[in-house]
């Protein structure tokens, strides 16, 4: 099996499939859509202010992307909401975050509903 690709615009993990297996090497989108979008300055911004909010954060603690998408997003927020999901995603791929559900580490191309964000490998504090 092919190493583990992730799409460079969602983030999220591309499948290999067999029609692919001449070009996987050349294959960067999980969809024509993603191709066409790119990444553009909005998605950089809204990384480097999930990098600075993670940063910020406790040893070991999470926070919630909304937190992001408010700060970057302000009244319109929920709007900005996907854009936020996709680039944690790309922090995930890149190795930077984890993404969380009810404590637990989760697969950040497959997770659906509420999440939580966090540094990868930031101390865990003791538990009481």
């Amino acid at each position: 099996m092919p190493e583990e690709r992730f799409c460079r615009r969602c983030g999220r993990r591309i499948e290999w499939r067999r029609k692919w297996a001449a070009d996987w090497d050349r294959i960067a989108y999980c969809s024509e859509k993603c191709r066409r979008r790119k990444i553009g300055a909005r998605d950089r911004e809204i990384e480097r202010a999930l990098v600075s909010r993670a940063l910020r954060a406790a040893a070991g603690a999470t926070f919630c992307p909304s937190e992001v998408a408010r700060a970057v997003g302000g009244e319109d927020w929920r709007a900005w909401m996907e854009s936020v999901r996709e680039a944690a995603r790309r922090l995930v791929a890149k190795g930077e975050l984890e993404v969380l559900q009810r404590g637990a580490v989760v697969d950040a191309s497959t997770a659906r509903g509420p999440i939580r964000l966090r540094r990868v490998n930031a101390p865990v504090p003791p538990s009481r």
